[in-house]
């Protein structure tokens, strides 16, 4: 058994702290939405230090309560409050963070006051003026920091959780922001080495491949990191460690669900049909993104004579429909409503790769003592991706599901320790009750 204290003790909502930190915040939101209407191309300086200035000491407040806080599960109440329970404050968040990216994605001339604010840091980092991307890339980061600090606070129990967060933080920061701000500055391919195909999946359309072969050795280093990793690396690493080796430490989309889309985890549909739905739309997604890069390939080494246009076209569909509207709109945007994982969970097909390895080859598995499981739910209510974990620890059976992205919270917040992250012989995983102290 876990030698943590599972009382239902929270930081009060209503704290000093948290109270300064959200005031803090609405500041900051406040700020920019005055820099769009044009005071940032005047006072880019000033509304950069405030906008940032102001998040980060937010952000901050807001998650000193969690760190002074005895250790416990820190989630009783949030089913009735209309932050995190699908209430009015949850929809205007979500319309709020919706009409924000349709903005950003297909109006960005609207944000173009905000987007001059970003300027001080995009010269220092990339040499140039900052662009609709650089203002995006910027608040992304942000507040996978600033809610990281806030889970680290809230699970600091949990070693697993803590070095897993700090890992997320890590690659979002280096690999995702700043290493490539930094290439552009040596007027290299602006280049995400985290992110690969069929996540990133214009890097291996024809035309991306060909400019980074051009653009000369680093260029061709990135193609052959990009082979590597999507062909050699995934299926090992995946086979050793399942897919939490990405979906939960290195990817930015999981970051950002794990960290801003927190509070909204347990809004996850648990239903059969949910699942159902979830099958078919993540795997569609899969061979739509396979079939666009097989094709747009044929009709390259036939000069365009195979498909003509059409492969264009279906590239260009699915950048709007996957790459913009699901990924992006939806995908973030509704975290308030259906949970913090709506993209992984529905769209990635990343994880769809990385779901049917763990499933059918992989070492790794969610192993339960059903012998100790109180039927309490915490473990289904928290999980991200829909699983019904519960179901599976009152029947003493190991979790081995496509979807699961080893999170672990499920594992956090048992009070009994019925569940436990473990990578072991493959041919051993259907065996319950197998506990080892790898984690």
């Amino acid at each position: 058994m876990k030698d943590i204290s599972l009382s239902l003790t929270t930081p009060s909502a209503g704290s000093p702290f948290q109270k300064a930190g959200a005031a803090l915040t609405s500041c900051g939101i406040l700020c920019c939405i005055i820099a769009t209407f044009g005071f940032g191309n005047n006072y880019p300086f000033t509304f950069f230090f405030l906008i940032i200035g102001l998040f980060i000491a937010g952000g901050l407040l807001y998650s000193i309560p969690y760190f002074t806080a005895k250790n416990g599960l820190k989630n009783d109440g949030i089913m009735q409050n209309s932050l995190s329970s699908k209430g009015a404050i949850a929809w205007g968040i979500a319309i709020l963070m919706t009409g924000f990216y349709i903005i950003l994605y297909w109006f960005p001339s609207y944000l173009e006051g905000l987007i001059r604010t970003m300027n001080p840091l995009s010269l220092l980092l990339r040499g140039k003026s900052a662009d609709q991307w650089f203002l995006y890339g910027t608040f992304y980061t942000l507040a996978v920091l600033i809610m990281s600090i806030r889970f680290i606070g809230k699970y600091k129990f949990s070693r697993y959780q803590v070095i897993r967060t700090i890992s997320v933080m890590f690659f979002q920061l280096g690999f995702a922001f700043l290493l490539p701000a930094f290439l552009l500055k040596l007027n290299q391919p602006e280049f995400y080495f985290s992110y690969f195909w069929p996540l990133k999946y214009s890097y291996f359309f024809p035309n991306d491949f060909d400019y980074l072969i051009k653009s000369g050795n680093l260029g061709v280093f990135m193609v052959f990191w990009g082979l590597v990793m999507t062909f050699i690396a995934t299926p090992i690493l995946t086979y050793n460690f399942g897919k939490r080796w990405y979906c939960s430490w290195v990817c930015g989309c999981g970051a950002l669900a794990e960290t801003l889309g927190d509070p909204y985890r347990q809004n996850s549909d648990k239903s059969l049909k949910a699942w159902k739905i979830e099958r078919w739309i993540v795997h569609s997604v899969l061979a739509f993104v396979i079939l666009t890069t097989a094709m747009l390939w044929l009709n390259s080494w036939k000069s365009g004579t195979i498909f003509g246009n059409a492969s264009g076209l279906l590239s260009q569909w699915y950048g709007f429909l996957i790459g913009s509207v699901f990924s992006g709109v939806i995908g973030t945007g509704f975290y308030p409503i259906m949970g913090s994982r709506v993209w992984c969970r529905f769209g990635c097909p990343m994880a769809a790769i990385l779901g049917l390895i763990q499933r059918f080859k992989s070492k790794f598995r969610i192993t339960t003592n059903g012998g100790q499981c109180i039927s309490c739910g915490n473990c289904s209510t928290y999980c991200e991706m829909g699983i019904d974990v519960r179901a599976y620890a009152q029947k003493g059976e190991n979790i081995i599901r496509a979807s699961c992205v080893g999170c672990g919270v499920c594992s956090s917040v048992c009070p009994r320790g019925v569940l436990k992250l473990e990578n072991l012989e493959e041919e051993s995983r259907f065996i319950p009750y197998i506990r080892h102290e790898n984690k």
